[in-house]
């Protein structure tokens, strides 16, 4: 059974990453975790580390926490009637990020969903700081969901690697258990300058290939353009409905997100990000 963690603010863009993780899923045993988090911007992070939840000042914080989880509860089972699926409610005191990591950890979780669009709602904004932080800390599957996006099938996923990653089995395995589930494409796209592959980059290309054997895959190649030119002229030719990078230190990935100003980039994504860490959690 898989265990799908889904943190929301009761927001339309965190319903709308709800809607695409119970449809994404529809077809699998599921249990589903509603997580709000309910820490003011007043109550710093060393603050929550010293005193956990303050007595009495936070109840109706909690209250309004509890009542919206089970309105968002009764919603996603009319809405969404599914016998396969379970639903939990979480409610707590704590940030985002760090009670992200409680749960995936305590409950084994195989994926986070969650929306991607930032608390001022700015288009330029590529995603809001609280997705970038769960990109960078989260050591979980992870799919960021556009708020503009309406669900459509993963059946041409978009995969840009600089072969610069020794591929183990659990990177791949989150994606390959998605591909199981609906009929789809991997588009392989190898974003590089200069010459050819080196022997490492030629090892991990082979190690892509005994990974993706059982499925349908197309390798690409494309040459001085920087990652996100390549991914938006990928998007031009190609109807992609699913964007896939592995979280790693020194890859493009990470010179991507955590090495430029968000806002800097120029780079907008109107597809679900599906985002796996090279270090997942212990389970």
């Amino acid at each position: 059974m898989k265990k799908i963690l889904l943190p929301t603010d009761f927001s339309e863009n965190s319903w709308n990453a709800i809607i695409y993780a119970l449809q994404l899923f529809k077809n699998e045993e599921c249990t589903f975790f509603l997580l709000n988090t309910y820490a003011p911007a007043v109550y710093q992070v060393e603050y929550l580390l010293v005193v956990p939840e303050p007595d009495g000042v936070m109840d109706s914080f909690k209250e309004n926490s509890l009542k919206h989880l089970e309105s968002l509860k009764e919603r996603m089972q009319t809405e969404f009637s599914n016998p396969k699926h379970s639903i939990e409610t979480i409610s707590i005191f704590n940030t985002l990020v760090e009670q992200i990591n409680e749960e995936v950890k305590d409950k084994s979780i195989d994926y986070v969903v969650m929306g991607t669009k930032g608390a001022t709602g700015a288009r330029e904004v590529l995603f809001g700081s609280n997705t970038v932080f769960v990109f960078k800390k989260v050591k979980c599957p992870i799919i960021a969901v556009p708020d503009t996006f309406t669900y459509e099938s993963p059946h041409e996923i978009l995969f840009p690697t600089d072969y610069g990653i020794d591929y183990q089995p659990e990177h791949i395995q989150p994606l390959l258990d998605l591909i199981g589930k609906n009929v789809a494409r991997v588009n392989i796209l190898h974003v590089f300058k200069g010459n050819g592959l080196t022997e490492f980059q030629e090892q991990n290309e082979q190690k892509l290939e005994r990974y993706f054997k059982h499925s349908a895959y197309v390798f690409h190649s494309v040459q001085n353009e920087t990652v996100q030119e390549a991914i938006t002229n990928f998007q031009l030719k190609v109807r992609v409905n699913l964007l896939v990078m592995l979280n790693n230190k020194h890859s493009f990935f990470e010179n991507l997100f955590f090495k430029s100003t968000i806002n800097q980039i120029g780079f907008h994504l109107n597809i679900p990000f599906f985002v796996i860490p090279t270090k997942l959690g212990k389970k």
